[in-house]
């Protein structure tokens, strides 16, 4: 792997180690990095699906029901559960995705008290377009890596991942 410069968290770990040497940091070393990569990349994406007037928060909904598949339908309260979103939440995020015309609400034929949710044909472009661009913006940020080194990271983060 190639040397990398010091960067910020570098400091913050020299800083802990001046101050309190018997720390132990490689924890904060690499779960520093991982936040400052989300806030960096969440707002990279904020950016690229605002081009689409989606926030991140909408396209994840409208994604959702695209990567659902055929015929783009879930229930509020199926989505909620995949979002991790309160049901007060997602009310609020189903609102303005249906007032923009992106998805549409119709009762569940199988159940009197439910709802479906369904992508619209123009939710359907719209998210086609706005997935491929955040792609973009993902395999930038990803540029300085290698395949082998991508597919290494890949591995250690979902290990990781499944360890919390």
């Amino acid at each position: 792997m190639s040397e990398v410069n010091k960067d910020a968290v570098d400091a913050i770990i020299d800083q802990w180690a001046a101050v309190r040497p018997d720390l132990e940091t490689a924890p904060m070393a690499l779960f520093g990095r991982i936040f400052r990569i989300d806030r960096a990349m969440g707002d990279a994406m904020e950016r690229a699906y605002a081009r689409y007037g989606l926030t991140r928060g909408e396209f994840d909904v409208v994604g959702t029901l695209r990567r659902s598949g055929e015929p783009y339908t879930l229930s509020p309260r199926q989505l909620s559960a995949t979002l991790m979103l309160t049901s007060g939440g997602m009310t609020g995020r189903l609102d303005k995705l249906e007032k923009a015309g992106l998805l549409c609400r119709k009762p569940d034929p199988h159940d009197r008290r439910g709802l479906q949710v369904t992508i619209t044909d123009r939710g359907l472009a719209l998210v086609d377009e706005a997935v491929a661009a955040g792609l973009e913006v993902q395999r930038a940020a990803l540029s300085g890596l290698d395949e082998e080194e991508t597919a290494l990271l890949t591995g250690l983060l979902r290990k990781l991942l499944a360890g919390i």
